[in-house]
């Protein structure tokens, strides 16, 4: 169902298609979605480490705006 959204498929489109699908080609959509997935992960792990080098701290940020909530 994932790869659905991921897709942009509908439900009905995705049963017509799993339904007349290979098994090869199911491997090769959970291929895709796998290998997008990584590579999204891989670049926001490398987003996340490279925004301390430029002087950007989200944890105090967001810190920061929980606890002016709270203290007026």
């Amino acid at each position: 169902m994932l790869e659905a959204i991921a897709f942009g498929m509908d439900e009905s489109a995705l049963a017509y298609d799993m339904q007349r699908a290979h098994s090869a080609d199911v491997w090769f959509l959970r291929a895709r979605f796998y290998f997008w997935g990584f590579i999204a992960s891989v670049c926001s792990f490398c987003i996340g480490h490279a925004l301390p080098s430029l002087g950007v701290n989200l944890f105090s940020t967001v810190w920061g705006g929980i606890s002016s909530i709270f203290h007026f």
